[in-house]
């Protein structure tokens, strides 16, 4: 008989068969129950007199009944843990050792390394079963055998003796309660086996990338400890349920024969003085007895079981609260560093890992409630019973979690450009972590972007987890912007990338005030709706994952202000905001740390204490450098709104300009140190005045965006006095022509990059020495090749270490002293390319720090110096240079 044919039969109103009311069940609902004088749980929750239930019930159809244990600290034992042991560092190694003493020796433990972690020492025991009492007499009784054949097998005199000796004494002390002795030896296990796992998160820190701290591992140690002890919950679970099913089964059948003979009897069949009619009666009245029995053993069952769920749901919503709300939400926060430059620990492989055991541990225990549902249905319980009320909520709370764990682990795993050009094609991925567990892979569902303002961001937040409508959310049209999520066996992911994504339209709001159109923010929202599980736990799902906040730009002058809000955003935006709110002021300190974060990602070198004193003052617009401006607060407007003193851009525009710069142009002479960068004028000058006749500084130009200038110390040929020049400043389009480096191996009066470096160690790396290996002719033209050389008026230094002859002494001609001047005869002219004398000209040579005979003047006027070029190139202060030919 199945046991849907008995579901529904309802009970005789003059029988009291299945409502014994001396069996109690107590809850944390039911706060009103009569104490219990024994318990089925370790917990107590449930307890019944024992003159009610029989001697042999809990060995009814399934013999020993472990009692549910509920989140204990120990998982399944490792059985290697012993010989893992044996290879951890002397430090670990002596703290295992200290585990052990006379209550239980290392020798016994070493001796029975291999017998122990294959036995059930690892699992609780309720101490108020005198059952398991037995249990654990057993278990030590075994183990002093194990250790007598050990010793019997043993070769070595001294340690069969020693064996000998704790087996004596394990007889002595633990004779008559070899509970103590089971409970010792299971927290020696445990113990180490916190101390291997402790020592194996501290090898993986060690490998792990920066960013990932101590305090991380810790977090992950304590979810796995969580989740083994979870996992090991529901396996207990699962096993008495399966029993409690076992039992209810039979129940039934004894249901249906007692019903059989009642029947029978009631027939008239038998005369009730005959021995058949006795023996009928007999049959009922233990088959009654029977099912008294079985019907109080199920509903304690079930009873234990539901609180076993209760306690399981709650621990449940802890875990998933450290794995969403810290882990996965630091996952996210830290993505939105990122974005500044911050290291990036992306652990999302973990928070996976993590996220699909939840849902496995979830969905198991959600099934083994709707088995008790249905198990109950079919005993026909009064709805007024305790476990009738409680099922439903359970199932409801088990629903909870995994519709919680579902939609938040939606997640983009690659965010779109914060910075997002309208025609421009960009890309975006998204996973979902919990797709392979809960089998949506099999029928991958389908995800579409749209684009949505910050009114409609607000307004998603505010309709909570009701259905949303599409149409209600957009603000845009995005090509490309439906992709079918795809399942990838090798790292069982499931997730999909748009590749080909492009913003062709954009509806703005309108502007108040001074915001601009890089002041707006907009969000791209990923959707995707699937289904989980069968027709009878099927749940439908919504799900939706908003972008970091997005600028949409159309032209490219618009980039530099759009990155300063993303900047802004990504840096003090507060987790769980409306969204996109941020403060309009904050600490100079936290700013700075997000600009050193930013120049450090882009350029390959963080910024100094000096440099950011320099970046303080300027922003503040202060003269001192001296001044304290930790605790100064710093506003949007300050920031990108206001301009600088005498300028047309702001502190911001001036900034990115350097950071370009410095990161395409500059970067390996930031990496080195050769470039000062964030220097003053004036503190310039105070450094080269202090310093040897030739020696410069680089430093970034404070009127020219994205300018650097070199400045340098030299000596007034009339008054001989000393006096600091600066170069007019070189920009990314002048150093795309000839390099910086190029430039100063050109300049003979910068000798010593400051404080007293030759410019030769200090940029040798970087020259560029092609011209040397230019043939005198190009064999198919006959052209004599030239290259660009650069010329500074003014007085030069002779170089001690690199001049090995002085420099010639002929007299110099001046270049023109008018800005962009061109020879235009130079090898364009029938005349010899040698017939101009008053071109800045050199023959090819190994010493790049010889002066330019003929293009250098005797004296400089104007201590900002327009360096010169005679070419019809664009490059200001570059001469041409002809090779060794015939004529050199």
């Amino acid at each position: 008989m199945k046991m849907s044919d008995l579901t529904g039969i309802p009970n005789a109103p003059n029988q009291c068969l299945y409502n014994d009311p001396s069996v109690y069940v107590k809850t944390e609902y039911d706060q009103d129950s009569p104490n219990p004088s024994s318990s089925m749980s370790s917990g107590g929750a449930v307890a019944m007199s024992p003159s009610d239930v029989p001697a042999n019930a809990a060995l009814l159809h399934g013999g020993l009944s472990t009692g549910l244990h509920v989140g204990g600290s120990g998982g399944p034992l490792n059985a290697l843990l012993w010989a893992k042991s044996q290879h951890l560092p002397l430090e670990i190694t002596r703290q295992l050792q200290g585990i052990y003493g006379d209550h239980f020796p290392v020798e016994a433990r070493h001796a029975l390394a291999g017998w122990i972690e294959t036995t059930a020492f690892n699992e609780e025991l309720d101490t108020s079963n005198p059952q398991y009492e037995e249990h654990a007499r057993i278990m030590v009784q075994t183990m002093v055998q194990q250790l007598q054949i050990k010793a019997a097998e043993c070769l070595d005199y001294h340690h069969k003796q020693k064996l000998e000796h704790i087996v004596e004494h394990f007889k002595t002390r633990y004779a008559h309660n070899p509970l103590d002795l089971y409970h010792i030896v299971q927290h020696c296990l445990r113990q180490e086996m916190d101390i291997i796992q402790k020592a194996d998160l501290m090898n993986q820190d060690c490998s792990s990338p920066p960013g990932v701290s101590q305090s991380t591992s810790e977090a992950a140690y304590r979810i796995q400890q969580q989740l083994v002890a979870l996992k090991k919950s529901t396996d207990e679970c699962s096993a008495e349920t399966n029993k409690t099913a076992h039992i209810q089964e039979t129940h039934s059948l004894n249901y249906y024969k007692h019903h059989q003979m009642t029947v029978q009897l009631e027939s008239g069949q038998h005369n009730e003085a005959s021995h058949e009619y006795s023996k009928f009666q007999e049959w009922k009245d233990r088959f009654a007895e029977d099912l008294r029995q079985s019907f109080n053993t199920l509903k304690v069952k079930i009873s234990t079981l539901m609180n076993s769920h209760l306690e399981m749901t709650k621990q449940l919503k802890d875990l998933q609260y450290r794995i969403l709300e810290l882990e996965l939400s630091k996952w996210k926060r830290d993505q939105q560093l990122s974005g500044n430059g911050a290291p990036f620990a992306n652990n999302i492989d973990q928070i996976q890992n993590w996220c699909e055991e939840c849902a496995e541990i979830i969905w198991l225990n959600r099934s083994h409630v709707r088995r008790l549902e249905i198990i109950q249905e079919s005993l026909n319980m009064p709805s007024h019973e305790v476990p009738m009320v409680l099922l439903p909520e359970l199932s409801e709370g088990y629903t909870q979690l995994l519709d919680t764990l579902v939609k938040s682990s939606f997640v983009i795993e690659k965010q779109p450009p914060q910075v997002l050009k309208t025609n421009t094609r960009f890309s975006a991925t998204v996973r979902l972590l919990v797709g392979t567990k809960l089998k949506v892979h099999i029928n991958p569902p389908t995800v579409s972007v749209s684009i949505i303002s910050e009114a409609q961001a607000n307004s998603l937040l505010r309709m909570g987890p009701n259905p949303k409508s599409r149409s209600q959310f957009s603000s845009g049209e995005i090509l490309n912007n439906k992709q079918t999520m795809e399942y990838h066996q090798a790292t069982g992911q499931l997730s999909v990338s748009f590749r080909n994504m492009s913003l062709r339209k954009i509806k703005r709001a309108e502007k108040k005030g001074t915001e601009s159109v890089m002041d707006e923010k907009f969000s791209l929202l990923f959707w995707s709706e699937f289904t989980i599980g069968n027709n009878e736990f099927s749940c439908n799902y919504q799900v939706l994952a908003p972008s970091l906040p997005v600028v949409v730009i159309v032209h490219g002058n618009q980039e530099p202000h759009a990155w300063a809000t993303i900047l802004w955003d990504n840096a003090f935006a507060e987790w769980g905001r409306q969204p996109f709110l941020v403060p309009d002021k904050v600490p100079w300190g936290q700013l700075a740390n997000t600009l050193n974060m930013k120049f450090k990602a882009s350029c390959g070198r963080g910024l100094s204490e000096d440099n950011l004193r320099f970046l303080a003052s300027k922003a503040f617009r202060s003269q001192g450098y001296h001044h304290d401006f930790s605790n100064a607060m710093m506003s949007w407007s300050q920031f990108c709104k206001e301009p600088l003193p005498d300028r047309s851009f702001t502190f911001w525009d001036w900034f990115h300009a350097v950071m370009k710069l410095t990161k395409e142009d500059l970067r390996g002479l930031w990496i080195d140190g050769a470039l000062l960068g964030f220097i003053s004028r004036q503190e310039a000058e105070e450094y080269l005045h202090k310093s040897e006749n030739g020696t410069f500084i680089i430093r970034f130009s404070d009127s020219e965006l994205g300018g650097v200038t070199v400045a340098w110390i030299t000596v007034d040929d009339k008054t001989g006095q000393r006096e600091v020049a600066m170069l007019m400043p070189y920009t990314r389009k002048d150093l795309l022509i000839r390099s910086l480096p190029d430039r100063i191996s050109d300049s003979v009066q910068m000798l010593y990059l400051y404080p007293n470096i030759p410019k030769d160690v200090a940029f040798g790396k970087y020259y560029n020495n092609q011209h040397e290996s230019m043939p005198q002719r190009n064999p198919r033209n006959g052209y004599v090749p030239h290259h660009l050389v650069n010329v500074i008026q003014g007085p030069f230094f002779n170089n001690p270490i690199t001049d090995s002859v002085p420099p010639p002494s002929t007299p110099r001609t001046p270049l023109p002293s008018h800005q962009h001047s061109i020879s235009s005869n130079f090898c364009e002219t029938p005349q010899s390319p040698l017939s101009s004398s008053s071109t800045a000209m050199v023959s090819n040579s190994t010493n790049r720090s010889h002066p330019v005979p003929g293009g250098i003047p005797g004296k400089s006027r104007n201590p900002v110096l327009q360096p010169q070029h005679s070419s019809s190139s664009t490059d200001s202060g570059t001469a041409i240079k002809l090779e060794d030919g015939p004529f050199g």
